[in-house]
C-alpha cells in the first residue's frame, strides 16, 4: 500500500487526489459500473495468470466499507463466471450419487483426472450447508471411492454437503497432500465460496488411513480456511503437520490403540501430547479431541468424527495466529489468515519461518522467527519426534491485513515486530486492499479493507502518538495537492481522505 504525506509529496498527492476527484464528479451509477468492470477485468487476468497486483489506491470511507466490499465481491463472482473451467456439478441429493470430474494440470501430475461425488443431505440451513471433504484410504481406488460415498450418506451429520474425491492416480501419486491435489483443494475452496448454498465458515477436511495422513497435513497447511479437521487411523510426524497452525480450528483425531503399522498409534499419541501442551499454554485455542481407542487396530468406528466437527464454526479473523510456514510437496503458502508475506525473508534458502501475531485492542505484536528441527527419535527410517528451536528473523516484509473485527479502524494502530515499534498511526481503508486480499484468499470473509506493510529491516520509530484528526483540525488540499487554509467553492480533499464539495 502507498501512503502519501501530502506535505512532503504534493505533486504525487495531487495526482492521486485528481484521480479521486475525477471519480467523485461522475454520476454514482456510472462510477459503480466503471469500477465494477475494471475490477472484473483485473480479477479475470489474475485468475488466468495466477499473479498480478491491483494498484489503484482509492481511499474508502469507514462508512462505505461494507458497500465497497459488496462491489468487490460481485466483480469477483462475475470474473469467475467468465472463466473457461470445469466447475462443480449442480448440488443435488447425495443419495443420487451424482459425480463430476476435474482434469488436474499435467505439469503437476500427468494424466490426472479427479472424479468426485458432490451432494447434499437434509434441508439447507439459513447460513448454508456445512461442507465435508472426505479423503479415502489407499486400497483399490474405485472400491475406496464407493465406500467413501457409502460412509458419507450414512454419517449422522446432516444437514450437510459432501465432496468425495477419487484419487486421480495410484503408485507414487497416491497422496492427498501433493501439489496437484493442492491445486484441486484451492479450486474447490474457491468454487465452494461462490456457492450460496455452502457456509464459508463451516468447511471440514477428514479422512481414513491415507486420507487420515492427508487430512492431518492439509489441516495444518490450510487451517485458515477450515472450521475443523478429522484424521482417522493415521499419524503423521509433526514436522509434516505443525500443530501450532491449528490454533483456531477444531481438531479431532482417532486411531486404534493397537494400530502399530507405520507407528500410527505412537504418532497419534505424540500429536495428542503436542495439542495438550499447546492448549495448556494458550487456553483460548487448540480445541481438540484426540483418542487412542483401546482394543482396536486399523479399523475403528468412523461415525463419531463428523458429528463432533459439525459443532464448530470457523473464526476467519482470529486475533491470535501462529503460522509455521512449511513446504508441502515443494509448495509453500505466502498467506495465512490475515498475514501476507510480501517479501520472503528466506530468499533462496529453505528454512521455515514461524509467524506469531497477537492483537490486544489496537496494539499488534508480530513475531518472525526461524524454526529449526532436530530429530530425537527415528524408527525404520521414519523421523518420529523432534526438538524445535526458534531464533529471530529481522528481514523480509509482511503485510498485516486489517478490518474492524481485528482493530478499531477509526483509531490509531500500533505494530511491534520482534519487539520493535515499526508502525503507529491511522490506517486508511482502500479499494486496493479489498481487491488484493480477495484475489489472495478467494474468501468472502477476507475482503480486508486495510493493511499495514511491515519491513522487518526498518529501524524502530520513536513516535508513540499519532496525530488525532478532528473535524475542527482537518486540513484541506486543492486538486494540485497544495494545502488550502480557507477553502473556496469547488472540490477539495480532506486530510481524512474525505471528498469535500464547498
Amino acid at each position: 500500500m502507498q501512503h502519501f504525506n501530502l506535505n512532503q509529496a504534493p505533486m504525487a498527492a495531487g495526482r492521486m487526489l485528481l484521480a479521486v476527484c475525477a471519480l467523485f464528479v461522475m454520476s454514482s451509477d456510472a462510477l459503480a459500473q466503471e469500477v465494477s468492470e475494471n475490477l472484473k477485468t483485473f480479477f479475470v487476468d489474475r485468475l488466468s495468470k495466477g499473479k498480478g497486483v491491483y494498484t489503484e489506491n482509492v481511499p474508502v470511507e469507514l462508512s462505505e466499507i461494507e458497500t465497497q466490499q459488496a462491489v468487490v465481491w460481485q466483480a469477483w463472482v462475475a470474473a469467475n463466471n467468465e472463466l473457461d473451467e470445469e466447475t462443480l456439478i449442480p448440488l443435488e441429493d447425495l443419495s443420487r450419487k451424482k459425480s463430476g470430474s476435474w482434469t488436474l494440470p499435467s505439469n503437476l501430475e500427468p494424466n490426472a483426472v479427479m472424479n468426485y461425488y458432490f451432494g447434499k443431505k437434509g434441508t439447507r440451513p439459513d447460513n448454508g450447508y456445512p461442507m465435508f471433504v472426505y479423503l479415502h484410504g489407499s486400497g483399490n481406488r474405485d472400491s475406496e471411492w464407493a465406500t467413501g460415498h457409502s460412509f458419507s450418506t450414512s454419517f449422522k451429520d446432516g444437514p450437510s454437503v459432501y465432496f468425495v474425491p477419487r484419487i486421480p492416480n495410484t503408485g507414487d501419486y497416491y497422496r492427498w497432500w501433493q501439489k496437484s491435489k493442492q491445486w484441486a483443494w484451492e479450486k474447490l475452496l474457491r468454487q465452494a465460496y461462490l456457492n450460496e448454498d455452502i457456509d464459508p465458515n463451516r468447511i471440514y477436511f477428514f479422512g481414513i488411513s491415507e486420507g487420515g495422513y492427508g487430512s492431518q497435513r492439509l489441516a495444518s497447511f490450510y487451517a485458515d480456511y477450515l472450521a475443523g479437521a478429522g484424521p482417522m487411523a493415521g499419524g503423521e510426524p509433526l514436522k509434516n503437520a505443525p500443530p501450532e497452525n491449528c490454533r483456531n480450528i477444531a481438531f479431532n483425531f482417532r486411531t486404534g490403540a493397537e494400530d502399530s503399522g507405520f507407528f500410527r498409534n505412537t504418532l497419534t499419541q505424540y500429536t495428542a501430547d503436542a495439542f495438550a501442551s499447546l492448549q495448556s499454554q494458550y487456553p483460548d485455542g487448540f480445541v481438540h479431541h484426540i483418542e487412542l481407542i483401546p482394543g482396536y487396530g486399523h479399523g475403528i468406528d468412523y461415525t463419531k468424527t463428523t458429528p463432533w466437527l459439525a459443532q464448530f464454526t470457523r473464526n476467519p479473523h482470529p486475533k491470535h495466529v501462529m503460522w509455521e510456514c512449511f513446504d508441502m510437496d515443494g509448495v509453500r503458502r505466502n498467506a495465512f489468515y490475515n498475514l501476507y508475506v510480501e517479501e520472503d525473508p528466506r530468499g533462496f534458502l529453505s528454512y521455515r519461518v514461524y509467524y506469531i501475531m497477537d492483537i490486544e485492542g489496537n496494539n499488534i505484536d508480530l513475531g518472525v522467527q526461524r524454526a529449526t528441527y532436530k530429530c530425537t527419535e527415528s524408527q525404520s527410517g521414519i523421523e518420529m519426534s523432534f526438538d524445535k528451536f526458534h531464533s529471530e528473523v529481522n528481514k523480509g516484509k509482511i503485510r498485516i491485513y486489517l478490518n474492524n473485527n481485528l482493530v478499531d479502524l477509526s483509531k490509531p494502530v500500533s505494530v511491534r515486530a520482534n519487539g520493535k515499534l515499526l508502525f503507529h498511526g491511522m490506517v486508511q481503508p482502500t479499494l486496493q486492499d479489498m481487491v488484493n486480499s480477495l484475489a489472495t484468499y478467494y474468501d468472502p470473509e477476507r475482503i480486508f479493507p486495510a493493511s499495514v506493510l511491515i519491513d522487518m529491516k526498518a529501524e524502530e520509530i520513536t513516535a508513540i502518538e499519532a496525530p488525532v484528526v478532528t473535524p475542527d483540525s482537518e486540513q484541506y488540499y486543492d486538486l494540485s495537492g497544495k494545502p488550502v487554509v480557507a477553502p473556496r467553492k469547488g472540490v477539495h480533499i480532506s486530510s481524512t481522505g474525505r471528498k469535500v464539495l464547498f
